[in-house]
């Protein structure tokens, strides 16, 4: 992890949707945020242990203070049950937190969390829309539920006690009206799936992502793009993001799988 007061995101994964999931085209692991010495796993996907292993440095995932799945679709809750394992050393000491939707731990549907690995942990916190949480150093809010196959959620995170949203995850959902202003961090992340809009998907893509920006009633500083689709990969993210970035007058990046971005920094200043 991240020394302590260092700010950042690490995305161990960039894929999005089950095509690039199953040939593993990128990967599906999730991201890592560290916050005021408050670090955080989003979406363990699979392969989000191995990619712990695999990071160099190595990432330790006792060091983590809370897993996040914003819905349990298996590309985002795969690796859930393990990282908690991991993140109680064998679950010989119990720690942390869970913040999901509950239909991840619902009895009656399709639970993705194991009922043994849920008394492992300190507390589960279920996502409500408008649900305000606090783990270490962070408040996490969950502002609207989104337009998906399952209860998902997407998140604004800030220091505890700040005014600002540090960061704000916009994930995977059909766009409406109104979306951008849900989600007002300097730094966006953005779950863009799809080049194009199909039919019947439940996924943003680049008009979508364009509109969003624009839209927004305070244009972040970095627009992240991440969890791509197919046909995203086909149309190349990095030439994505530099056109999105001229027509917005918004910075635009598009992530790659281990790419780390140091909050509060500008675009120059981070590895990509």
């Amino acid at each position: 992890m991240p020394a302590r007061g260092k700010d950042k995101i690490k995305f161990l994964g960039t894929a999005g949707a089950r095509f690039v999931m199953i040939t593993q085209f990128r990967s599906s692991a999730g991201a890592v945020l560290s916050l005021k010495g408050t670090n955080v796993l989003i979406d363990p996907g699979p392969g989000t242990l191995v990619r712990f292993a695999s990071c160099k440095p190595k990432l330790n995932p006792a060091k983590l203070h809370a897993i996040i799945l914003t819905h349990k679709h298996l590309d985002h809750s795969n690796d859930v049950n393990v990282m908690i394992e991991a993140m109680t050393e064998g679950g010989f000491k119990p720690r942390g937190v869970l913040l999901c939707p509950n239909d991840a731990l619902s009895d009656e549907g399709d639970a993705v969390i194991l009922n043994y690995y849920k008394h492992l942990l300190d507390r589960v916190e279920v996502m409500t829309e408008g649900g305000n949480y606090s783990i270490g150093q962070i408040e996490i809010n969950t502002p609207k539920r989104h337009v998906h196959g399952v209860e998902t959620y997407g998140l604004n995170i800030k220091e505890r006690g700040g005014k600002r949203t540090k960061v704000s995850f916009l994930v995977d959902t059909l766009y409406f009206d109104g979306l951008a202003n849900y989600y007002d961090g300097e730094v966006l992340v953005m779950n863009v799936a799809m080049y194009e809009r199909r039919e019947g998907v439940n996924h943003l893509c680049v008009n979508d992502a364009r509109t969003i920006i624009e839209t927004r009633k305070h244009k972040p500083k970095v627009v992240i793009l991440t969890h791509f689709g197919m046909t995203m990969l086909r149309n190349k993210p990095w030439e994505i993001a530099k056109r999105l970035s001229e027509e917005t007058g918004v910075d635009v990046i598009a992530a790659h799988d281990g790419m780390e971005f140091e909050l509060g920094n500008s675009r120059s200043s981070n590895k990509l």
